[in-house]
């Protein structure tokens, strides 16, 4: 059990990533990818992304062991803002830090040549970590990009349903209605995991990432002098957790539109669509007016923005008719304005695998 204390000041401190993390994701992935457990949940998406990899497994495997540790420097603080401010921040890692957290990966497990460097000190560390800042992103582009709505949608449903609780019960409430794997006994944090630990957040506050890819047990940091956060999974249904868009739907309403109502998920404004479907404001807008005009959506005002949200008519033709949960509804409230604004720099810290390290 890794059990968190919070003082007064932590508490007073504690927040809700604003938005899922790139890397988190990325990294978190490649261990459901080389796994076979939860197969109905993650079977097609491990078919789909296994079919657009070609060599980037086996290079990102000796930095990413199937189980443990792996290095802090994967997942900066960028990766809530986005994949290339991420992917830049990788590139940034200081030499020492480089040398540090390579050396605490598994003795047993020697590394590749082209990656020695990096470990060492040596010439050419910086074409080495340029290398794999490239894998790190073809990754991303074959495993995350094609579902980041769906996974988007999915993880600000959880951040609405964690602004809920806040709005209702305050900060014991947000604390208590986490998943189960997550007991609150205030002024303690209990937390299922691997091993027995005492986090001390001492001031500093925590921050709470869901994360879509993450399962079984919630993660933390390495270093212990990163600022700390707590990656918690999701809970999925029974069936598939990603799939691409149906075809159906596409075919119905386009592959622009199918990605906004992918996009809206449970609530956004139209500056949130455009970012995420990667269109412009005013197409988003425009996507946006003609679903609404069909039902498919609604929009409401709040102060110089507006909010859309699908209907259940919307969501019905999200998921095809077929059970299952929708990524929002009407009647969803969306997480309180302070929880969608992040602090001047979203800080995120870097973790583990399936089983969290040490």
């Amino acid at each position: 059990m890794l059990r968190v204390h919070f003082t007064s000041v932590d508490l007073a401190r504690l927040r809700m990533a604003a938005r899922p993390d790139a890397l988190w994701e990325t990294i978190l992935s490649f261990h459901r990818l080389r796994e076979k457990q939860a197969e109905n949940i993650f079977g097609e998406w491990r078919s789909q992304t296994r079919a657009r990899l070609n060599s980037e497994p086996r290079l990102l495997a000796p930095l990413v062991p199937q189980r443990g540790y792996f290095p802090d420097f994967l997942t900066p603080s960028e990766g809530v803002i986005g994949v290339e401010e991420a992917m830049e921040a990788v590139r940034a890692t200081p030499p020492e830090r480089l040398r540090s957290e390579i050396s605490q990966l598994p003795a047993g497990r020697p590394l590749p040549a082209w990656m020695r460097p990096m470990a060492n000190g040596d010439e050419g560390a910086d074409r080495a970590l340029a290398r794999l800042v490239d894998t790190l992103r073809d990754y991303h582009r074959a495993a995350i990009a094609p579902y980041w709505p769906h996974l988007h949608a999915r993880i600000e449903a959880d951040r609405a349903a964690r602004g809920r609780a806040l709005l209702d019960g305050g900060v014991d409430g947000l604390l208590e209605s986490l998943p189960a794997t997550m007991r609150w006994r205030a002024p303690v944090l209990e937390v299922d995991y691997p091993v027995d630990r005492d986090l001390h957040l001492d001031g500093r506050g925590l921050l709470l990432l869901p994360s879509f890819f993450c399962r079984r047990t919630p993660v933390t940091f390495h270093n212990p002098a990163l600022t700390p956060v707590l990656v918690y999974p999701l809970e999925h249904a029974a069936g598939p957790a990603l799939v691409t868009p149906a075809r159906s739907l596409v075919k119905l309403v386009g592959s622009t539109r199918s990605a906004v109502l992918q996009g809206i998920g449970a609530g956004c404004t139209t500056s949130e669509l455009a970012r995420r479907v990667g269109v412009s404001l005013a197409s988003a807008s425009q996507h946006a007016t003609v679903l609404r005009d069909a039902g498919l959506l609604v929009t409401l005002r709040q102060g110089s923005a507006v909010l859309h949200t699908l209907t259940p008519l919307g969501a019905a033709l999200l998921r095809g008719g077929s059970p299952g949960e929708r990524p929002g509804a009407p009647g969803d409230r969306p997480a309180p304005p302070s929880a969608d604004r992040p602090p001047h720099r979203p800080v995120v810290t870097s973790g583990t695998g399936p089983s969290p390290r040490t």
